[in-house]
């Protein structure tokens, strides 16, 4: 199987603009996120995808790979679609069996993270896999930034929101939520029949790409991951993160190379 890697990433993000090219450490955020995912084995290629010059330069200018697609894209994972059929055509029509979906604001990002949602696909009997974390603080659970997911007893997605699900209201024993990571696996089938399909009212309402697939009754396959993640949404979180970076293994591996 020939497996991509798309790193989503666009300057003009609503939060947090620039957010990309915001320096963690002296190296841009995006460039974490691509350094950490090229040493994933599994991975036959690893491309930005993006509709701004400026990321185009800064990926090329440290040998990486990146791709140009357009500014109307609302969904990452639309971006990633054209981004595939783009290199799929720079490459001379070669097909890829599985995409994989790396957000280019999780900076902390673990290439066997890549693996765990990789390894779901190559059985050949699903078509998608979401990489999950349990949430441990009422702060994170009450976030709108953190996407919340449910499941059905198979593991497979039932719900995505950014409102606390299953609700705590009427339930007074403890409660096991979990987050949706922006670390995502398809099969090209499945990434080509997204932008098949229209948007939906619940992923609309809900901003969730994900949404999408499950109103229209495709299954979603859960991994939990015990990795340790974090999403950079504001300056914040980047500060954060920043404190976390200093002490990170893999970041101390790729820091003198570039």
């Amino acid at each position: 199987m020939k497996i991509l890697g798309v790193i989503p990433a666009r300057m003009a993000a609503t939060r947090f603009p620039g957010k990309p090219m915001k320096p963690i450490l002296e190296i841009p955020m995006v460039g974490h996120c691509y350094l950490r995912s090229k040493m994933c084995s599994l991975l036959d290629e690893v491309y930005v995808a993006t509709c701004d010059q400026t990321i185009i330069d800064y990926v090329e200018g440290i040998g990486g790979k990146a791709i140009m697609t357009s500014n109307v894209h609302e969904r990452a994972t639309e971006r990633s679609a054209e981004a595939l059929l783009n290199i799929e055509a720079l490459l001379e029509n070669l097909k890829f069996d599985i995409i994989v979906m790396i957000q280019g604001d999780e900076p902390l990002v673990d290439p066997e993270m890549i693996d765990e949602i990789i390894k779901p696909l190559l059985s050949g009997d699903r078509l998608v896999s979401n990489l999950m974390v349990k949430l441990t603080s009422q702060e994170e659970i009450k976030n709108p930034n953190t996407v919340k997911v449910v499941m059905d007893l198979n593991e497979n997605a039932l719900y995505m929101s950014r409102e606390p699900i299953p609700s705590m209201e009427k339930f007074t024993e403890k409660i096991d939520y979990f987050r949706q990571l922006g670390l995502i696996a398809f099969t090209r089938k499945a990434l080509l029949k997204f932008i098949a399909l229209k948007p939906t009212n619940l992923e609309i309402i809900e901003s969730v790409d994900m949404n999408r697939f499950l109103e229209h009754a495709i299954p979603i396959h859960m991994v939990e991951t015990m990795f340790e993640v974090d999403a950079v949404d504001t300056p914040e979180d980047l500060v954060r993160v920043e404190e976390k970076m200093k002490k990170d293994k893999l970041y101390h591996l790729y820091k003198s190379k570039i």
